[in-house]
């Protein structure tokens, strides 16, 4: 680890002395590059370097624990700075767990009613609640650029874009199938039902990532906005669909108030679809399964379960179970995201994840 340590140090002083370079100064390409990878490495430099301290501290205090006079006191400072060094090793260790390279994306996500009618699609407009009040505690900003109102409430279909730094390291365990247990609103008889609602999370594809998408390969569909947009949005051919022939993906995007902005919102969900699709066949190339995550990441697994009449959350993936639905639906994710967080921390560090 010491030596992983080291490397990174002196990668982090080689670019802080090439930064004072006129060269790379006027090259705003180079600029950028290394200034982006010092800020990745940064954490680890801080960390490194406090650690490092605590070793000359231990070492200068053993040497004190020699003196009758001082070693009383010396051994209970070396029993504090021991104690240090062990919480500061756990944290070293987490740091130096190989980075998802889209951590620091935004994130396009779509929720969809799926079994379970019109309770279904409440309960996708419950969970779009959910994920735009906890985007909002973190800070992140979002938009919904398409969307499909159920006809008793909520959405059949709800996609948006989530922006903040991190947005994806904390949303991207997401992906799945969400199990909801309640008495709907809809249900006369007061039966309890089970319905579900699914929901895909993808980073989004910036002006870093590499994706040729050929203008022949599309088709461009423009109609009459349907959704919610403001004044104006639904009286104009403005929404538009680009359906993309060689791999049947469909992208819609009808929120925004001109053509020209939806087809270009639209081309950069498209391009997100496709940098998604092109990351799981490179990983299926090379026998790696994308086991990072945890689950599959697969719209149609099971990961979690709302149950109202116990005000009880469940994830399946990791045994996670918490009595603070309420607050969860109100989007207090928090606990949930961590627990997902340090557990695929955890089964890297014990190897169960080829990196």
């Amino acid at each position: 680890m010491i030596d992983r340590l080291e490397a990174t140090l002196k990668r982090y002083e080689d670019l802080e002395q090439e930064l004072t370079k006129p060269e790379i100064l006027s090259d705003i390409n180079k600029t950028k590059q290394y200034s982006k990878e010092m800020a990745e490495l940064e954490e680890i430099v801080v960390c490194y370097k406090k650690y490092k301290k605590i070793l000359e501290s231990i070492e200068e205090t053993k040497e004190m624990t020699k003196d009758p006079e001082l070693s009383e006191m010396a051994k209970e400072e070396l029993k504090d700075l021991e104690n240090e060094k062990e919480k500061i090793d756990g944290e070293l260790e987490v740091l130096l767990i190989p980075k998802d390279p889209n951590d620091s994306k935004n994130v396009i996500m779509e929720i969809r009613g799926a079994a379970g009618g019109d309770e279904a699609n409440i309960f996708a407009g419950d969970l779009f609640r959910m994920y735009t009040r906890y985007a909002e505690k973190q800070g992140f900003s979002y938009q919904v650029y398409n969307s499909v109102d159920g006809t008793a409430g909520g959405f059949s279909q709800i996609e948006l874009i989530i922006k903040g730094k991190g947005a994806y390291s904390k949303l991207k365990y997401e992906s799945g199938s969400h199990r909801v247990q309640r008495v709907p609103v809809t249900e006369s008889n007061g039966r309890l039902q089970t319905s579900t609602a699914t929901v895909l999370v993808m980073p989004e594809a910036d002006e870093d990532v590499e994706v040729e998408i050929n203008p022949n390969d599309i088709r461009v569909d423009i109609y009459r906005s349907s959704g919610n947009g403001g004044q104006g949005v639904n009286t104009t051919d403005s929404a538009v669909r680009i359906t993309h022939l060689p791999t049947g993906i469909v992208v819609t995007c009808q929120n925004e108030r001109s053509q020209i902005q939806n087809r270009e919102q639209a081309m950069k969900v498209l391009k997100s679809r496709l940098y998604e699709l092109q990351e799981q066949e490179k990983a299926e190339k090379e026998g790696n399964e994308r086991r990072s995550k945890i689950g599959t990441g697969d719209r149609a697994e099971k990961i979690r379960t709302y149950n109202y009449p116990q005000n009880r959350v469940t994830d399946h993936r990791i045994g996670f179970t918490t009595n603070n639905l309420d607050r969860i639906m109100d989007g207090a994710l928090e606990d949930v995201i961590d627990a997902l967080i340090q557990e695929d921390q955890k089964r890297k560090l014990e190897g169960e994840i080829s990196d």
